[in-house]
C-alpha cells in the first residue's frame, strides 16, 4: 500500500429542533448545537413545576461550560479524577455530565421549588473522526451507516430491565403503563454513573440524538425512511420527524439533532 500522505478530513453539518408537542403545556427538553465545540447534546427534563425546565437547560449550560474552559486550558483541575484507559476527550464528556449532576442534586435540595428535579442526557463530543457517545436515562442515540439506522445507546428504563431479562417483550414495552419510568437520572443521586461510547466516524454516517418524544412515537424504521427522503437536508428531515410524532399524538416534547459527516481529502 502506498501512502500518499494525504488526511481525510471530515466536515460535519447538524441541525437541532424542539417542539411542545399537542399535549404538554411546558417544554422541559433543551438542546446544545455547537459546531465549533463539535458538541451535540439533548436534555429531557423532570420535575415539578418549572423544575424539569430547570434541570435539562441546566445540565446542557454546565456541560457546555465544562468542555469549553478545558478547552482553552488543559491544564485545570479538573473535579474528578481521569481514566487513564479512556482518550481525554471522554475524560472530559464524562467529567462534565458528573460535573452536572453534582450541580443540579445541590440545586434540587437547596430550593423546595426544585426539590426531585432531573434530567435525562445524551450527546456527542467529536475530536477529528473520532465521536464520544454519551448517555443517561431514556434520551437516545442513533447511528445511521449504509443506509441503516441503528440505535446505539441502551435505555435507562424500568421496562427495558424487564426486556433485557425476558419477563416482557419489546411490543410489551411500548405499550407499558410504566414505559417512562427510568432509572437513572442527572440530579436523582449524589453520583451517577455515565455511560460512554468511543467510535469511529465514518464518511456519510448520520447521527440522530432525540428525546422520548420522538423515539416513543415514531418507529426506527419510519425515521430511517424519513432521513433517506432528506439525506441532503437534515432541516427538513427533522422537520419531519417532529411533524410525523405530533401526528401520532405529541404527548411529550419532541427534541431532535441530526449529525451528517462527509470526508474530504
Amino acid at each position: 500500500m502506498v501512502d500518499t500522505g494525504l488526511k481525510l478530513e471530515m466536515k460535519f453539518r447538524a441541525y437541532g429542533l424542539s417542539d411542545l408537542g399537542r399535549v404538554r403545556k411546558l417544554n422541559e427538553d433543551s438542546f446544545l448545537v455547537s459546531d465549533d465545540l463539535k458538541l451535540y447534546l439533548v436534555a429531557d427534563g423532570m420535575g415539578g413545576h418549572a423544575a424539569g425546565d430547570v434541570a435539562s437547560r441546566k445540565s446542557i449550560e454546565l456541560i457546555k461550560a465544562f468542555i469549553e474552559r478545558t478547552a482553552k486550558d488543559n491544564d485545570i483541575t479538573w473535579p474528578f479524577e481521569m481514566n487513564p484507559e479512556l482518550a481525554p476527550e471522554a475524560n472530559k464528556l464524562i467529567a462534565a455530565v458528573q460535573i452536572a449532576n453534582k450541580k443540579i442534586y445541590e440545586m434540587s435540595f437547596s430550593n423546595p421549588e426544585l426539590k426531585g428535579m432531573g434530567t435525562t442526557i445524551a450527546g456527542l463530543f467529536i475530536a477529528e473522526a473520532k465521536v464520544y457517545i454519551v448517555h443517561v436515562g431514556d434520551s437516545r442515540v442513533y447511528l445511521m451507516r449504509n443506509g441503516r439506522l441503528k440505535q446505539i445507546t441502551e435505555d435507562h428504563s424500568w421496562v427495558n430491565e424487564q426486556v433485557k431479562e425476558n419477563v416482557i417483550t419489546e411490543d410489551e414495552a411500548k405499550q407499558h403503563r410504566w414505559k417512562n419510568v427510568i432509572t437513572r437520572a442527572l440530579g436523582s443521586e449524589k453520583e451517577v454513573k455515565v455511560d460512554l461510547q468511543e467510535k469511529d466516524i465514518v464518511s456519510g454516517d448520520i447521527f440522530l440524538i432525540c428525546s422520548d418524544g420522538l423515539s416513543g412515537m415514531v418507529e426506527r424504521k419510519t425515521m430511517e425512511d424519513i432521513i433517506k427522503k432528506h439525506i441532503n437536508n437534515l432541516s427538513e428531515a427533522a422537520e419531519e420527524m417532529i411533524d410525523y410524532a405530533n401526528k401520532a399524538g405529541g404527548v411529550d416534547n419532541i427534541t431532535v439533532i441530526l449529525i451528517g459527516a462527509q470526508g474530504s481529502n
